[in-house]
């Protein structure tokens, strides 16, 4: 089992910035690839982008490609997404969670999910 919690979440205007953090416990947290994914009102949970174990490669999604960043720091079990040049349809909430490849794109392809934190863009 893995536990995840997320955290820095918030409000903020368009063109702000957000980091969130994911602070991991449980199994070695090193052996997982990581995800972000978000869920507006009324619509499905889509992939925001993924980190791998500890190459730190990543992969983003096209709608947040040049303002999203993933990074984790595996010496103190966390994931991070910065967050920029935030737009209203960044509007969601947020949720990591871990897997075996950072190839994986649909949530059904992560195995443990931490509660998630809204962030909300006012225009």
């Amino acid at each position: 089992q893995v536990q995840l919690v997320e955290s820095g979440g918030g409000l903020v205007q368009a063109g702000g910035s957000l980091r969130l953090s994911c602070a991991a416990s449980g199994r070695t947290f090193s052996n997982y690839a990581m995800g972000w994914f978000r869920q507006a009102p009324g619509k499905e949970r889509e992939f925001v982008g993924a980190i791998t174990r500890s190459l730190g490669n990543t992969r983003y999604a096209d709608s947040v490609k040049g303002r999203f960043t993933i990074s984790r720091d595996n010496a103190k079990n966390m994931v991070y997404l910065q967050m920029n040049s935030l737009k209203p349809e960044d509007t969601a909430v947020y949720y990591c969670a871990a897997g075996d490849s950072y190839y994986r794109t649909r949530p059904d392809e992560y195995d443990y999910w931490g509660q998630g934190t809204q962030v909300t863009v006012s225009s």
